[in-house]
């Protein structure tokens, strides 16, 4: 009678065991279990600051549609643009808080975690879109995308998200960094914008954007800078008559999450997300790049903007005691912005 009783014990803690390996919770968010990718749903709060009509919000809606739908509703991502949540650096902080979040900022945020992306959109540095993202694409910022995951918990998605060079827009030509004294211009707040406005000659005054357009009309600053897709969607060319080429930054973002919320989704789920922000990033890089000219030309017909080329040498000039600033003072590492500008030129030998 005691064997059995001991048996029949014997054989209810192995069916426990197996109740327990097969519950369908795979914290590893591997996705080795079917009945863990079955069951399996989140959702995602996407922040950024772009305004309804401009193409980067369009753009990440589409990804988060295409993501719902290849998922079959298992990854959903609700989009949240013009600041309605949290942006700049306190977007950045919701994903190392491990908020069920991503990112969508400007990777000079990324400098709070490694100065070296401070660097990695420098002024003057880029004469165009491709150039970046076949930077982005190096070893040098792999190794840099890496580091803050293993410091930070920040996993990248996207570092390119291209919506155009930026420029100046103000009410007349500017053409050289002289022609910039004593205007005060409206700036993200984030030291990268400072310091470039800074040494370009400017006052830089920091502000958010949905101040930008009143401040600009009551004459609180001269002007502000953007890329050209902005000055046609967010009101910038109702008070600001006057584009000149600048092309002093890369106007781009990131898409950034955090890695156990990554780890935590099931494996085929995170390759059709990865693969629609990758796809998304080179369908507004297409975009931007198909739509400058024509962009252009309906501003000039229809709203009586003006457009100027400036003087490129007179601005990089004064950009050069701003690099050697970065590695001085903010602690980028030595040779590193010649890394770039070394992967800039092999771009260029091998596009003609």
């Amino acid at each position: 009678m005691k064997k059995t009783i001991a048996l029949l014990m014997a054989l209810v803690m192995v069916f426990a065991l197996c109740a327990c390996g097969t519950n369908g919770s795979d914290k590893s968010g591997s996705g080795d279990t079917a009945a863990n990718e079955d069951d399996f749903h989140i959702v995602l709060k996407l922040s950024h600051v772009f305004a309804p009509t401009e193409q980067l919000t369009v753009e990440m809606e589409k990804v988060a549609e295409r993501i719902k739908d290849r998922t079959n509703g298992a990854v959903e991502i609700e989009t949240y643009g013009s600041g309605q949540l949290a942006v700049y650096k306190d977007n950045l902080q919701q994903v190392v808080d491990g908020a069920n979040w991503i990112a969508c900022e400007d990777p000079s945020y990324l400098a709070d975690y490694n100065i070296d992306f401070e660097a990695l959109i420098a002024p003057m540095l880029y004469t165009n879109l491709q150039q970046y993202s076949y930077v982005c694409q190096s070893d040098v910022v792999k190794a840099m995308c890496q580091d803050i995951e293993d410091n930070y918990g920040i996993h990248v998605l996207a570092l390119d998200f291209n919506v155009g060079l930026r420029s100046l827009q103000t009410n007349k030509e500017i053409k050289t960094p002289a022609d910039l004294k004593g205007m005060k211009i409206r700036v993200p707040n984030s030291s990268m914008y400072i310091n470039c406005l800074t040494a370009m000659g400017a006052t830089p005054t920091p502000m958010a954007f949905s101040e930008t357009i009143s401040a600009v009309q009551q004459g609180v600053v001269d002007g502000l800078e953007g890329n050209m897709n902005a000055y046609s969607t967010n009101g910038s060319a109702e008070v600001a008559k006057n584009m000149s080429f600048t092309n002093h930054l890369i106007g781009t973002c990131g898409a950034y999450i955090n890695i156990d919320v990554w780890n935590s989704i099931p494996e085929k789920y995170r390759d059709i997300i990865q693969e629609e922000f990758t796809k998304g990033a080179a369908e507004l890089t297409q975009f931007t790049d198909d739509n400058f000219q024509s962009t252009m030309e309906t501003l000039e017909a229809e709203q009586g903007c003006h457009f100027n080329e400036v003087d490129v040498d007179a601005f990089k000039k004064v950009m050069e005691p701003e690099y050697e600033r970065m590695v001085k003072e903010d602690g980028v590492t030595e040779g590193f912005i010649q890394q770039l500008q070394k992967l800039v030129a092999e771009y260029d030998a091998q596009n003609g």
